[in-house]
């Protein structure tokens, strides 16, 4: 995420400002259940989430993991240094790990089970996304799930007011809305898979409330 922050701590501000949006939009919760489905035998698991901003997805799925009683390697990557010194000080969890880098230049070793990544596709161009779509294909050995904004007039109009009335940063108020224009339609994914050399119904695309949509591989174990 690039921004016009003043510095390190405003930053992270904002970044937990966007943490509230993700918790009071359900932002995770669809991918909690996807990987439900996809660890249903309880072996343990690992995961990277891609873009991992402030952390909560991590959080999340690590709380989600204790309560099952389920054994989760949980991996975060963002390019921002100042990404991962926020959600490094918000996470008190030490078997969470942050690294900071470029996704494009690094490759996980072992790869991960899951790939993750919430509210991050739009911020990438058609070419980047197609990549992205290509790395994680290549990459993780039983799946990878993309979260993102659904885009729709409603939401559009509608986040703005919401954010003032949240006092959330001002940041996280302009960029919500840009954000929700720069988010896709259901109908537009399938062509962004299949140039990312995916076969048609390689992956399950669905709405979710508020304003959200999802894009779910379940990938053969390699």
């Amino acid at each position: 995420m690039d921004t016009d922050c003043r510095d390190e701590a405003d930053y992270a501000r904002c970044l937990a400002d966007l943490a509230r949006v993700n918790r009071l939009t359900l932002t995770h919760r669809p991918m909690l259940a996807w990987l439900a489905a996809e660890t249903a035998d309880g072996a343990p698991f690992s995961l990277l989430d891609v873009a991992c901003g402030h952390g909560d997805a991590l959080r999340a799925v690590a709380r989600w993991a204790a309560r099952r009683g389920q054994v989760a390697q949980l991996t975060g990557i963002d390019r921002h240094p100042w990404a991962i010194n926020a959600a490094r000080t918000a996470t008190p969890d030490p078997a969470i790990r942050f690294v900071q880098a470029d996704v494009f230049a690094w490759t996980p070793d072992p790869r991960p089970d899951f790939i993750v990544s919430a509210q991050f596709a739009h911020h990438l161009d058609e070419a980047a996304l197609i990549r992205f779509i290509a790395w994680m294909e290549a990459t993780a050995r039983r799946g990878w799930f993309i979260g993102d904004l659904h885009r729709h007039h409603v939401a559009h109009r509608g986040f703005p007011l919401l954010a003032r009335l949240a006092g959330w940063h001002r940041f996280v108020r302009h960029d919500g809305q840009v954000s929700i224009a720069r988010g896709f339609r259901p109908s537009e994914w399938p062509a962004l898979l299949a140039a990312a050399g995916l076969p048609p119904q390689a992956a399950t695309i669905r709405r979710h409330l508020p304003f959200r949509l999802s894009v779910a591989r379940r990938c053969t174990p390699r």
